[in-house]
């Protein structure tokens, strides 16, 4: 059995880290379906997991748990990149300024309240924005802080102080001193990191007991609320009588493209045929047209009256039948780019996109999964159908190309230095903003020459589960062998507590003024709060809690300013405070 023995204490052994990592995450996961109190932790339960295993000793080398960390984080964030992206803009337009200004005001409480606890609770700076960076669950800030201190010491005296008060000592040295000084923000960290992300979870769930609502049923209702908002399809049978209308084009009809109607038959002496763009409209002609209920009312004011019979149920050779976009060459593309009609005399009445039927609109730009209402004869309706390609098996396949060329991508920005006016050192977008805003841009536009950046909704889902248990469990297995330790010794309680306040207090206030004076929707609330801490573990419990993607909207909307923001309260405290 020393086989056995050698994958739990081999830690630089590929095989222990994947052994440890796999168990860590089995074993994480079945803890979060335990239900506590009415309360499940869900994928939390595998950084408790990683805590347990780090205190005993059980964990692979640094090096392999950073990679495994920072590599987990990628494959998360860019998942929910990709799944939000398409929506992220409209989301941006209405309402990204009072979004933006709640996480704002999270951050701005979080830098308080540190600032308090190197007052009132005599914490040293260096220290104090270690706590606020752990609490905050933010890496970036951390780095942000360590660098800032490495740029601009703090005095002998001021250095001396905080390493007697984290319990290290330095030899005498000044120069010793002023290098582990760096060290203090990352013991910090450590200590109140694990916390705030139960922290943040925790202040979710006080928020929900206090608002006293469903998350499932709230989400639901928004949903249902938006479809309602969305334009209606209806359809209309006019009969010509509008005198000033007979020998016209139909594309000359007044009005028509402007309302985004679309007729897909027409009743024309005695014959029943799909219009094409040139057909010529005579008086007493009967067509059937589609799209919303004000457009169609609009339409009939030009054309003249409603008819008594019904093309849909006249005899002749026209059917219609629903097609999936399932073809790469047919993603991003417009239907009037792709002159279906002109080619094969067909019509398309309507789009069907995330189980929302919408009229075709003028300049639509077609998604994969995408289904089409195709009107025509039998022959051309079938032969548009495989143009689109309407093969629903092919978006169970993943293209693993675009989907690692985003990630470089979003790498490449995440690492790319920013300089802002006033900072000495630069602000980085970090491994976690980087990949993010790569995804909603690249998903936003969704094709890109034979590309396609969207992922079907099996993979997406993988794709995140997975990278979130791997980032978690490598969390708590690089943290659980100081965790205890860091508490039991010197002021690591102190600490804590400073920590617990700094991630709980600024959410549950801004959290609590949200909803009660704002009257915002807790699905987009829990969202504003885990962007507000930049918490990926708290994103993926928001949206689990309300089984939708509103949170992750919500939390995409506000992510790239906070995310600069605490990067820059990180550094000014360090600056503020030496």
């Amino acid at each position: 059995m020393g086989w056995l023995g050698e994958l739990f204490t081999n830690s630089s052994s590929v095989a222990t880290c994947l052994f440890v990592l796999s168990l860590v995450v089995a074993l994480g996961m079945m803890l979060g379906r335990v239900r506590l109190f009415g309360i499940r932790l869900g994928v939390a339960g595998v950084l408790f997991s990683g805590l347990i295993f780090g205190h005993f000793g059980l964990s692979p080398d640094p090096e392999t748990l950073e990679f495994s960390r920072e590599f987990g984080l990628i494959l998360f964030v860019y998942a929910i990149g990709l799944s939000v992206g398409p929506g992220f803009l409209n989301a941006l337009k209405a309402q990204g300024l009072p979004l933006n200004l709640l996480a704002a005001s999270v951050v701005l409480l979080g830098v308080i309240l540190t600032l308090l606890t190197h007052w009132v609770a005599g914490i040293d700076m260096p220290i104090a924005v270690g706590i606020f960076s752990g609490a905050t669950t933010n890496t970036p800030s951390l780095a942000a802080a360590s660098q800032a201190l490495r740029d601009h010491p703090p005095s002998l005296e001021s250095a001396t102080s905080a390493l007697a008060q984290a319990g290290m000592a330095f030899g005498g040295d000044p120069r010793t001193a002023l290098s582990e000084v760096v060290k203090l923000p990352s013991l910090g960290y450590a200590i109140a990191y694990p916390f705030g992300v139960v922290g943040i979870i925790l202040s979710i769930l006080i928020l929900r007991a206090v608002f006293k609502v469903n998350p499932v049923d709230e989400a639901r209702a928004l949903h249902d609320s938006m479809r309602s908002q969305r334009p209606k399809v209806d359809r209309l049978n006019l009969r010509v009588t509008n005198p000033n209308l007979e020998g016209l084009k139909l594309k000359q009809i007044p009005g028509l493209l402007s309302l985004q109607v679309t007729v897909s038959r027409i009743w024309q002496q005695e014959q029943l045929f799909v219009p094409g763009g040139d057909t010529v409209v005579h008086v007493g002609d009967v067509m059937l047209a589609v799209g919303t209920p004000e457009n169609l009312e609009q339409l009939r004011i030009v054309v003249g009256e409603r008819s008594s019979i019904d093309l849909m149920q006249a005899p002749g050779e026209v059917t219609y039948r629903w097609a999936v976009v399932t073809h790469d060459h047919v993603v991003g593309e417009t239907v009037d780019h792709l002159h279906l009609a002109d080619r094969f005399g067909v019509q398309i009445t309507r789009i069907r996109r995330s189980e929302v039927e919408m009229p075709m609109m003028a300049g639509l730009r077609l998604g994969l999964g995408d289904q089409l209402l195709i009107v025509g004869r039998s022959d051309s309706v079938a032969a548009v159908a495989r143009r689109l390609g309407d093969l629903p098996k092919e978006l169970e396949k993943t293209d693993l190309v675009p989907l690692f060329v985003g990630i470089a991508l979003g790498v490449s920005l995440g690492m790319l230095p920013i300089s802002l006016p006033g900072l000495s050192s630069e602000v980085k977008l970090g491994l976690a903003g980087g990949p993010l805003l790569v995804a909603i841009l690249l998903s936003s536009v969704g094709r890109v020459g034979p590309w396609i950046f969207q992922l079907p909704a099996a993979a997406s889902h993988v794709l995140r589960e997975m990278g979130i248990a791997i980032f978690l469990a490598s969390v708590g297995l690089r943290g659980g062998d100081r965790f205890v330790e860091s508490l039991t010794s010197g002021d690591g309680m102190w600490w804590l507590g400073a920590g617990m306040l700094i991630t709980t207090l600024p959410l549950l206030i801004v959290g609590s003024v949200a909803h009660w004076v704002l009257k915002l929707n807790y699905p987009t609330l829990v969202g504003v709060l885990a962007g507000s801490m930049t918490d990926p573990p708290a994103l993926a419990f928001a949206n689990a809690q309300t089984e939708s993607e509103l949170p992750a909207i919500a939390y995409a909307t506000v992510i790239p300013l906070t995310m600069i923001l605490r990067v820059l309260a990180a550094q000014g405290l360090v600056l503020w405070g030496t």
